[in-house]
């Protein structure tokens, strides 16, 4: 059983896939943050880096959109191109966004644009065919191949998308006539406006439909009557025999909490993930890449320790997927598994894990075992994921997760304290206002009547509520 549930706010619109009970992907947006990705924008070009083979484009947005010259050309390529073709200064663009503005980082653009449609993808400015990997017999791929060759327009290019597997040649030939319209639409918007948005992608309930809600698909839920209508009619146009695995939910209970969802979208922002067996992962992120640790926590096993090694890792294995799945974590992953004396097992262990990724949507790549023992994981990351919609920067720890111990800072107070002395003598005393943390370690320590009778002054500590742990004030009296 396979359902995909909706759960829809004015404010918020979260999606759900459930295979048997069990979470398999969660998306959500905000309508405060709407997503950039396959947006079409009129660009005008801020700057140009010819050393990185880059440019800086203006998309009326409050970063820059960064484009690769080219799109990765070889730089004897790109300067042997005529003066004029170049792109300058001030040069107008049509552009699409491929990734969203990520912490620090503008939204990645490219010239290559893709328009997807339910059946195919149609690429106005690259002739080529592709065929997605998911459609695996070889006569239904042929035949998707020789109807793209045929309806493909010229000087275009598509790619045939896993929902294509059984569809018409006059099925995808619709499809590809009104992605074909789309674009010339998008051109003459081009041509008319200055510098602006040309094209907007769809919000995530109509691409849930277009790109989620296949055949095997049982149900989808939806709990908003007018989203739940709206999506029938988009469906009864798509693939009419779906429609009756539409359906409303109008009970009192919320969506998420009568398929027990919600408390499995929070323990998403956990760092630990405990496994079945006793053991548990730590996930890790950091700016360059994302560190995953397995440990055997109670598991000991039933056999030798190497069999409870490698059992654990496949566990492991099977769990990080699904949490690198659900977290929709990407770019560089490293995997740190417990370490395997046979080869035989970490080949085991790497085939495993590379069967298992083609269930995932997005592009994931197994790369290998380094010398080290660690699992190297490449993973496409294009919209902003879960965590980085749900969760800001600690105004504590400013993001490195810890802060000073009080002790750490009491040191800095007294060394504070004798700079200070040696400039003037406070005859009147000191009073220190500080955390309720450090306060307390001062107390303990003593540290401040050690200080008081070195240089013969009064020193009062002083709790203010709402310090920051780090953060003091000494002032001087008299």
């Amino acid at each position: 059983m396979k359902s995909i549930i909706v759960n829809i706010v004015p404010e918020e619109t979260r999606m759900a896939i459930l295979e048997d009970g069990e979470l398999e992907a969660v998306e959500m947006e905000r309508a405060s943050h709407s997503h950039l990705v396959g947006n079409i924008y009129k660009g005008r070009v801020q700057n140009v880096l010819p050393g990185m083979q880059a440019a800086f484009i203006d998309i009326g947005m409050e970063k820059n959109a960064f484009l690769y010259i080219g799109d990765g050309l070889p730089h004897e390529t790109i300067e042997a191109m005529p003066p004029h073709t170049r792109i300058h200064i001030g040069q107008s663009l049509p552009i699409q966004i491929v990734k969203d503005a990520i912490g620090t980082k503008g939204p990645r653009a490219t010239m290559h644009i893709s328009l997807p449609g339910r059946t195919v993808v149609l690429m106005p400015t690259a002739a080529y065919i592709g065929m997605s990997r998911r459609i695996e017999d070889e006569a239904e791929r042929q035949r998707l191949h020789a109807i793209a060759e045929r309806i493909c327009p010229e000087g275009m290019g598509l790619i045939i998308r896993t929902v294509a597997a059984g569809h018409s040649e006059e099925s995808l030939r619709r499809d590809v006539q009104y992605l074909v319209r789309l674009w010339e639409s998008i051109l003459s918007r081009y041509k008319l406006k200055s510098s602006s948005l040309l094209y907007r992608d769809a919000d995530l309930l109509i691409r849930l439909v277009r790109d989620n809600f296949t055949a095997d698909i049982d149900e989808l839920v939806i709990d908003n009557a007018e989203a739940c209508q709206r999506v029938r009619d988009l469906v009864a146009g798509l693939s009419p025999e779906l429609v009756d695995r539409v359906h409303c939910y109008d009970k009192k209970q919320p969506i998420f909490k009568a398929y027990h969802i919600e408390e499995e979208i929070e323990k998403l922002g956990d760092r630990e993930v405990e496994l079945p067996s006793g053991g548990f992962l730590v996930i890790d992120k950091t700016e360059a890449l994302t560190v995953i640790d397995v440990n055997t926590g109670k598991y000991v096993g039933k056999s030798n320790l190497a069999e409870t090694v490698y059992r654990t890792n496949l566990e492991a294995a099977a769990e990080i997927l699904k949490q690198i799945r659900l977290r929709d974590i990407g770019g560089i992953i490293v995997i740190d598994f417990i370490d395997m004396e046979k080869e035989e097992q970490k080949e085991q262990l790497l085939t495993y894990m590379r069967e298992q990724v083609r269930h995932d949507r997005t592009k994931t790549n197994i790369v290998d075992i380094t010398s080290l023992g660690l699992v190297e994981i490449t993973r496409k990351k294009s919209r902003q994921n879960i965590d980085s919609i749900v969760y800001s920067e600690c105004p504590t720890c400013h993001g490195r997760g810890r802060v000073e111990s009080p002790e750490t800072v009491s040191i800095r107070i007294s060394r504070d304290i004798r700079r200070m002395e040696r400039t003037s003598h406070a005859r009147e005393g000191y009073e220190i206002e500080v955390h309720e943390s450090v306060a307390e370690e001062l107390r303990q320590n003593q540290l401040m009547m050690n200080l008081a009778a070195e240089f013969g002054t009064d020193i009062k500590v002083t709790v203010k509520p709402g310090m920051h742990p780090e953060n003091y004030t000494i002032l001087q009296q008299g």
